[in-house]
């Protein structure tokens, strides 16, 4: 990157400590109940004044036009100010793979408001800011409080829970993703069911940190995704070999994650893990108390 120093927002990704999905909304969209929880694996926006607003990526599959919530989020803050706006250039820096259940779209939205908003010296109470939030995606108001968090409705109601602390974490990152309309469609097709036992009921996954009490958590999609895509089982089966107390996909997928005991045990199950799997891309990393957030000053 070349030019004088900008502002950057740090966008963190996520992974879902629990998910279920308890019922069709009057609005068309499901009702959610999950426990978010952000990691220490980042995107990065960074932001130079500019003639118009621009996008550059160093993720070519990454849309760069008006599909990308970027941009998106950067109108939304430009219809709030009171006086004209300048143009921007923004290169966003990706390590969060696409189509992975990690939040990655949602994070880097929640970083451009807050990125704008600074940029342009829109003030915006936390209120708009979390209804902006909502209008770009369900899971972005949650990038705004990061943490360990629940969330209910489509998702978008956030309730800050007790931080989970740095818990060692593994990610299987597959060489491929997973549709989150394809599998809420599979999903929804089920939910249609009256035999299949899931009825609108409070999840009381956020309990688990009383005790540790892993096998709270579940994940509603696990059910329609691991048949279609069986390699995501055989991970999550060989997280739980490699001694993860606890391994199950995040979101829709097509990230696989498991909690191990310590930091180091982490790391060597994902040395070993990715020494045995063929394309998979294989990271030790921590739960973090972080959300998307605004660096003063550009990395050099």
């Amino acid at each position: 990157m070349t030019g004088p120093p900008g502002l950057v927002a740090a966008c963190p990704a996520k992974i879902n400590l629990s998910l279920r999905v308890v019922g069709r909304r009057p609005d068309g969209f499901h009702e959610l109940d999950t426990v978010f929880q952000t990691i220490d694996l980042w995107d990065h926006l960074e932001l130079r004044p500019g003639t118009d607003l621009r996008l550059r990526c160093n993720d070519a599959s990454v849309p760069i036009d008006g599909r990308n919530l970027v941009l998106r989020a950067a109108e939304l803050v430009r219809d709030r100010a009171d006086r004209p706006c300048g143009g921007a250039t923004i290169d966003l820096c990706k390590s969060i793979p696409a189509q992975a259940g990690l939040g990655g779209g949602s994070s880097d939205a929640a970083g451009a408001l807050r990125l704008f908003a600074e940029y342009w010296d829109v003030h915006l109470s936390d209120t708009d800011i979390v209804d902006l939030a909502c209008r770009l995606g369900a899971d972005v108001p949650f990038f705004l409080t990061g943490g360990t968090a629940r969330g209910t409705g489509r998702g978008d109601q956030i309730v800050s829970l007790r931080p989970a602390g740095p818990l060692p974490i593994v990610l299987g990152l597959a060489p491929f993703g997973v549709s989150t309309a394809e599998a809420f469609g599979a999903l929804g097709a089920e939910l249609t069911l009256d035999s299949n036992g899931v009825r609108f009921r409070p999840v009381f996954a956020h309990k688990w940190q009383e005790d540790n009490d892993f096998s709270l958590l579940t994940n509603d999609f696990e059910r329609v995704v691991f048949p279609r895509w069986p390699e995501l089982a055989r991970f999550r089966d060989a997280l739980l070999v490699s001694g993860a107390r606890h391994a199950m996909l995040s979101g829709s997928g097509s990230t696989v994650y498991g909690v191990f005991a310590d930091p180091q045990q982490a790391k060597r199950a994902a040395r070993d893990l990715e020494a045995r799997h063929a394309g998979w891309r294989v990271v030790a990393t921590r739960a973090i108390d972080a959300s998307a957030h605004v660096v003063r000053q550009a990395r050099r």
